[in-house]
């Protein structure tokens, strides 16, 4: 079977011709894969090849194509039957997959509503293996003005200050700001460091008059909101 072209197949498994007759929803993930590829080797059609990657991803925290996102060139190098052009090309759709979904989840973006903030932010942070905090500007509206990294690979409070944060939003002349950051273990549960930032940042929000609207912790699949939890006034911290 893996020394078989694809054009040698019944034409209802090649994945070209069920694509065009029955659409890209009918594919399976190795199929879709083996489009992408495009040609196998001397000894592997696409179709094997795509196999091959695909258990390959079973050695990341995400099997499957989700696995993609967290490989590198060099990993996908060494598997037999990918060079240079289809590692690239299989990244590629990684980060492609995963831009498209946040475009989507952005343009259904309302942001005085925990649940879409964190759908917007979620593909983008769920599969990270390091901790990214960003602040996203608001507003008079709560609309969205823009959003910047803060940090990245550390959960430690004390190397995030308020100045990073709101210089940025008095240059944009932001009316309000959200913290959004994710947790790898996928457990959104806020840690001491999370409730110390959110402490600092609410303070100094008050006194600059740029008031620290919410601090959304992102998961895997789910999020932890200071707001909907009744955690943004003074007195909670």
């Amino acid at each position: 079977m893996n020394h078989i072209k694809i054009k040698e197949l019944p034409a209802e498994q090649r994945p070209y011709e069920k694509c065009i007759s029955m659409g890209a929803s009918a594919l399976t993930d190795n199929e879709l894969l083996a489009i992408i590829l495009r040609s196998g080797t001397k000894d592997l059609n696409s179709l094997h090849l795509a196999d091959i990657v695909l258990s390959a991803t079973g050695k990341t925290a995400f099997p499957g194509l989700q696995g993609l996102y967290h490989m590198s060139v060099r990993q996908l190098m060494e598997l037999p039957g990918i060079g240079k052009v289809k590692a690239v090309q299989l990244l590629c759709i990684g980060e492609l997959s995963r831009r498209m979904a946040s475009s989507s989840a952005k343009n259904a973006l309302c942001m005085a509503d925990a649940a879409s903030i964190a759908e917007y932010f979620m593909e983008r942070l769920r599969h990270e293996e390091q901790e990214h905090l960003y602040s996203l500007m608001l507003d008079a509206k709560n609309r969205y003005l823009g959003e910047q990294l803060i940090t990245r690979g550390t959960g430690n409070s004390t190397l995030v200050s308020p100045r990073e944060i709101y210089i940025e939003a008095l240059r944009r002349q932001a009316l309000g700001v959200v913290l959004i950051h994710n947790h790898p273990s996928g457990d959104p549960s806020p840690s001491d460091y999370d409730i110390d930032v959110t402490e600092r940042m609410f303070v100094s929000g008050e006194m600059i008059g740029i008031p620290l609207m919410d601090h959304i912790i992102i998961g895997d699949q789910e999020y932890f909101s200071f707001r909907e939890q009744g955690l943004l006034n003074t007195d909670d911290f």
